[in-house]
């Protein structure tokens, strides 16, 4: 139960009083809010997962749940090709019998219009034909 009154005894707010919170399913405390982000800078691009936050070249990018999902788990795992049914289990929890490739397609390439603000930047999500993609610059 939660405490809306000040502790006497103490003299503590229940702001005062540090209390586990859930994020994403998992409980965690103010310490843990100490911790390092993961952040990941390739030239122009930063990505933050904590704060769920891609910017290039300064630039604020806007994305989707499931674009950042599905950047996440590309630029977290450079080099390496997830195939279409990899991402649907990974970034849907879902089994790909119910989803095309076309929505994956889709999101993707809804990604890299935004994340490629300029031509002169490089494509970092490569299509890895008939398979499906990887991020790599």
């Amino acid at each position: 139960m939660v405490q809306f009154v000040r502790d006497y005894e103490t003299g503590d707010t229940p702001a005062d009083v540090p209390c586990p919170t859930l994020f994403q399913g998992q409980y965690f405390s103010p310490q843990q809010a100490d911790q390092p982000l993961t952040e990941i800078r390739e030239g122009d691009l930063y990505f933050c997962l904590e704060q769920r936050l891609v910017t290039v070249r300064g630039q604020a990018i806007p994305l989707t749940v499931k674009e950042f999902d599905i950047f996440a788990l590309l630029i977290l795992n450079p080099k390496r090709v997830f195939t279409y049914e990899m991402l649907l289990d990974l970034v849907w929890h879902e089994d790909y019998t119910y989803y095309s490739r076309k929505a994956i397609n889709n999101h993707v390439s809804n990604l890299r219009k935004k994340i490629r603000i300029t031509p002169d930047l490089p494509d970092y999500v490569k299509s890895v034909y008939g398979i499906g993609y990887k991020f790599d610059i």
